[in-house]
């Protein structure tokens, strides 16, 4: 699904960056993409969560991240309705609203309370409750709220313990796993196709991947 707030907050985005850093790359959810020639790119999803926004269920964000060839420089995640924006900078901490975040640290996966999310087609969910059923017997609950940026968010602020999911293209987790990343957690790629993270409280992570591969 695609909203017009997505293709307008996409193009806002893309003609600010275009004015202030005309240099830089872009890759956009909603098509927007240039080379660019300083070795940078912004990677953005100007509203991850459309289907939350469309059915007025209130958990929805817009993530930016800026990149270059050794990854994420910096991550920004807005959540408008909450008036919580979380920020990282590569070997600067996270922040939440200015504050430092951190992970919960949580020590046993039997403890944990995970997120994850589904895609749209019918074969990758009937994989994917394969999966959630390997991991719900293992772990405190599960939680679905449909952004992938705001859950690696909730990993970075202890909300969460943990998240993984398959399916997610770059602008899903460019920001929120630099801003995981920065509060602590370890962020593992799942082997395999389609692309997916594991991404955790470090000594619940390598148990999470392990189920989620």
């Amino acid at each position: 699904m695609v909203s017009d707030a997505d293709r307008d907050a996409e193009a806002l985005i893309r003609d600010m960056l275009a004015a202030e850093r005309p240099d830089d790359g872009l890759l956009g959810e909603e098509g927007s993409q240039a080379d660019g020639a300083s070795g940078r790119r912004w990677v953005v999803d100007p509203l991850d969560g459309t289907t939350n926004y469309l059915y007025r269920f209130p958990a929805w964000v817009v993530s930016i991240a800026l990149e270059n060839q050794e990854g994420g420089l910096v991550g920004v995640v807005h959540d408008p309705l909450h008036r919580e924006t979380f920020r990282a900078m590569r070997n600067g901490g996270a922040q939440l609203n200015g504050a430092a975040i951190a992970v919960s640290g949580v020590e046993r996966l039997d403890t944990a309370l995970i997120g994850t999310g589904f895609g749209y087609a019918a074969e990758r969910r009937a994989e994917q409750a394969i999966v959630v059923s390997r991991i719900l017997p293992r772990v405190r609950d599960i939680r679905r709220a449909g952004a992938a940026a705001l859950d690696l968010c909730m990993v970075a602020c202890g909300r969460l313990d943990g998240y993984y999911e398959r399916g997610l293209n770059a602008w899903d987790w460019s920001a929120g796993s630099l801003i995981a990343s920065e509060a602590g957690a370890a962020v593992l790629p799942l082997p395999g196709e389609p692309f997916g993270l594991a991404v955790a409280s470090p000594a619940i992570a390598d148990d999470l991947a392990a189920l989620a591969a």
